[in-house]
């Protein structure tokens, strides 16, 4: 069965942990993203799942077998790599048919099967193309054709739309989860991108200097992340995230402070969790914003400083105090710069996260 597991996976550069104690699993037809700023190691793990580094502690296990002393072609796994490596000499069919000959196919079966993964990548119309002649979205298609040609254990995805612009990427992202979905094989696929994790994975890995911070489903990571470091991450634009001081001040409510900010908030289930008094910090999504009419003790007032239209909406940066603060409003909404606003915001959209900057649950 197609699987992937790590367990316990670490790997030192010299005295740097680039991957430190990372367990992971991913079954058949599932899509696992690793997801996080660079240098967090999520390529490295990739590399250490293909073989093409060696883990310095922890095992690797692919299809249910020990795989860490087995070299990449070993493992049976396919790889599409951030550049497309197609041979330039080689046309669309051959580069597909290329991992095919070391399968020893007969030529009938070959055909059949660059036939049927240039159907599935609709790249029917280039086979007999160079590389040097297609755009670069088929040369991305071409790439993911000649991993899809075989019948590997796994797939491996290393940023593989990062060199295609924002409408290539769309259309790709689209095809690319098409296609797995139809394969039913274990996936892993390392971005930056958040958009790209949130649409195309089944679950998402954060990864922060070599530790996974958290795995969930892309819903579940931008609804409850565990820490700060997750909930500033994910979400675009990111989510606000504010110290301050928090205390019970009436039945049902809170009362948070920061700066010569005092605002009032019903209390939810995580905010009981919260020491009375002590510092912490709270999120809030700058959709989760709303303006208010005047201020009053619900509201935190600000002036804006900053307008970005985005489009449908518009983004306000709101200065209160020392702190910026990101709201999204719709675009029917016109204010100027220099403007005092007041927020209000949902109670059951705060994020709560203790002094340590872990989520109160």
């Amino acid at each position: 069965m197609s699987t992937i597991e790590l367990s316990n996976v670490t790997k030192y550069f010299g005295s740097l942990a680039a991957v430190r104690d990372v367990d992971l699993s991913v079954g058949a037809g599932e899509t696992v993203c690793l997801l996080g700023p660079s240098g967090c190691g999520k390529t490295t793990t990739l590399r250490i799942v293909a073989g093409l580094e060696a883990a310095s502690d922890g095992d690797v296990l692919i299809a249910g077998r020990r795989m860490n002393d087995l070299s990449p072609s070993e493992r049976d796994i396919a790889m599409v790599f951030q550049f497309y490596a197609l041979y330039p000499s080689l046309t669309v069919a051959e580069n597909i048919a290329f991992p095919l000959y070391y399968e020893r196919t007969s030529s009938a079966d070959r055909e059949r099967r660059v036939k049927q993964a240039a159907e599935t990548l609709d790249l029917s119309a280039v086979l007999n193309r160079l590389p040097g002649e297609i755009s670069e979205g088929e040369k991305q298609r071409v790439a993911v054709a000649r991993a899809i040609v075989r019948d590997p254990n796994c797939f491996l995805f290393d940023e593989p739309l990062s060199r295609l612009d924002v409408e290539l990427r769309q259309t790709m992202r689209g095809q690319i989860k098409e296609v797995l979905t139809s394969l039913s094989k274990a996936t892993v696929i390392v971005t930056h991108d958040q958009l790209e994790a949130l649409t195309m994975a089944d679950r998402i890995a954060i990864m922060r200097d070599g530790l996974i911070e958290q795995v969930a489903s892309p819903h579940a990571i931008f609804a409850n992340p565990c820490n700060v470091f997750v909930a500033g991450f994910i979400g675009t634009p990111q989510m606000n995230l504010i110290e301050a001081s928090y205390a019970e001040v009436a039945e049902g409510e809170a009362e948070l402070a920061f700066g010569d900010q005092r605002f009032r908030l019903a209390v939810n289930g995580a905010s009981r969790a919260l020491a009375k008094g002590k510092t912490m910090t709270f999120g809030v999504r700058p959709r989760a914003f709303t303006l208010a009419g005047a201020a009053t003790a619900h509201t935190i007032s600000g002036t804006v400083e900053l307008i970005e239209p985005m489009g449908a909406e518009t983004l306000f940066h709101v200065r209160a105090g020392e702190i910026d603060i990101r709201v999204v409003v719709p675009r029917e909404i016109r204010i100027s710069p220099g403007h005092v606003v007041h927020l209000a915001c949902d109670p059951g959209q705060v994020h709560f996260f203790d002094a340590e900057g872990k989520a109160v649950q």
